[in-house]
């Protein structure tokens, strides 16, 4: 009698054992990914995307947080404000995510974020919308403190290119700039330092996106007869602009926003038109995330360089997320907001990005630990606004690839502002 009731509890606890592991493996929590994936910053949104998917597969390699699966449901926003409101909405009333990773293009990041993640409190994570507009919402109280970005503010970063512009010999400048939100901030910003630093903006022509042709625009630039151009674009209009620009006779020279460090762009213009092109980006501090981002990232996306605007970003923007997701006590938008200044905490224990470290930090975060995320850009630390601070990277285009010759640091700009404020 005995043998058999212990034989019935051994069959028994098989069963529940395997029950118990069925139910773990079906443990999933989605989170929401609404990525330019088309359009014209679609070579962006598809690197961000597989970087978001990476991140995933390796917190996933290491437990999952709570055990649970961690599942991206991926939707393109085609590079449209209108289509990210759309799919968002899906996310956050069908599917119920409490955590939005995007957009990569702020005219796509501010619709989502005034529409959708702001009034009904649901976390956005951005990994390369720069526009100052994003800060503004924050100090007004309309993000609800829900938003963050993995990327610095282009209120920064339009210093750093003025001086930068400046210093490579750009003493009159055309400005041809997209016409959103972004182009518009970015070029203010720049307009801003490069005037009070000495420099001439002789004409600012603004453009639209998807246009077949834009050799109206580069004409009317060139009339102004500049040394130079300032092309605030994304990869696939920016080529076709530059193109115009050099068949009508303007000067190859060129001063680039951070999302025309893109292969694409250099091999659709020709890299011997590009021998004076400049650019300025968001800057890495590097530390072992960034070497293992750097040799894993392009096998697991397919062929995708981890140099692309936004990969490195969007991987800790994936990171982070799924980190905090970990540290919360229930999937509530809200503890997961909280939670996400507690695995980037300055008191906590250093963690890097793979399998192990993720493993070692979801142990900590079990029995209750904070932890200090030391990501593919550098250590992360956000302001109460969801806004970070970092270097800025100063390169050039030499022999058709993008190559860094120069940082320079938030502080280095901040003084620059303080001194033009004076």
């Amino acid at each position: 009698m005995n043998g058999r009731i212990l034989k019935s509890a051994a069959a028994l606890a098989l069963l529940l054992g395997l029950d118990g592991a069925a139910r773990a493996e079906d443990c999933q929590v989605t989170v929401g990914v609404v990525m330019e994936l088309t359009g014209p910053a679609g070579e962006y949104g598809q690197a961000g995307a597989k970087s978001v998917e990476m991140a995933f597969r390796d917190l996933n390699d290491a437990g999952g947080p709570h055990g649970c699966k961690l599942v991206a449901d991926t939707r393109d926003s085609q590079s449209q404000g209108a289509l990210a409101v759309d799919a968002a909405n899906q996310l956050v009333q069908l599917k119920k995510v409490p955590v939005i990773i995007g957009g990569i293009i702020s005219s796509v990041s501010i619709p989502i974020l005034t529409s959708v993640t702001g009034p009904g409190k649901i976390v956005q994570v951005s990994p390369a919308s720069s526009s100052p507009t994003l800060t503004t919402l924050g100090r007004e109280g309309k993000t609800n403190g829900m938003f963050f970005r993995t990327i610095t503010s282009d209120a920064l970063q339009g210093t750093a290119a003025a001086k930068y512009a400046l210093d490579q010999g750009f003493k009159k400048i055309a400005v041809i700039h997209v016409n959103n939100d972004f182009g518009v901030n970015m070029l203010n910003e720049f307009a801003n330092a490069y005037k009070a630093l000495g420099g001439d903006i002789v004409s600012v022509t603004p453009y639209n996106e998807k246009q077949s042709s834009y050799d109206a625009e580069a004409t009317k630039a060139i009339a102004s007869k500049p040394d130079g151009l300032y092309l605030i674009a994304t990869p696939v209009d920016g080529a076709t602009i530059a193109r115009a620009w050099i068949s009508q006779g303007g000067p190859a020279k060129f001063l680039l926003n951070d999302g025309m460090n893109s292969p694409d762009f250099i091999s659709s213009v020709g890299a011997k038109y590009l021998d004076e092109a400049y650019g300025t980006s968001s800057g890495t501090n590097p530390t072992p995330s960034t070497e293992y981002f750097n040799a894993n990232y392009k096998a697991f996306s397919g062929g995708i360089d981890p140099s692309n605007p936004a990969a490195d970003r969007a991987y800790d923007a994936g990171a982070i997320v799924g980190l905090a997701i970990a540290a919360a006590p229930t999937q509530d938008p809200i503890a997961i907001r909280d939670a996400i200044y507690k695995v980037t905490s300055k008191d906590g224990e250093v963690i890097h990005a793979g399998k192990a470290d993720f493993a070692k930090a979801l142990d900590l975060l079990k029995v209750g630990k904070p932890i200090r995320y030391e990501g593919v850009i550098g250590p992360v630390s956000f302001d109460q606004y969801g806004d970070i601070t970092g270097p800025f990277r100063l390169w050039k285009i030499v022999d058709g690839k993008v190559t860094t010759v120069g940082e320079m640091s938030t502080d280095d700009v901040n003084a620059i502002k303080a001194k033009l404020a004076k």
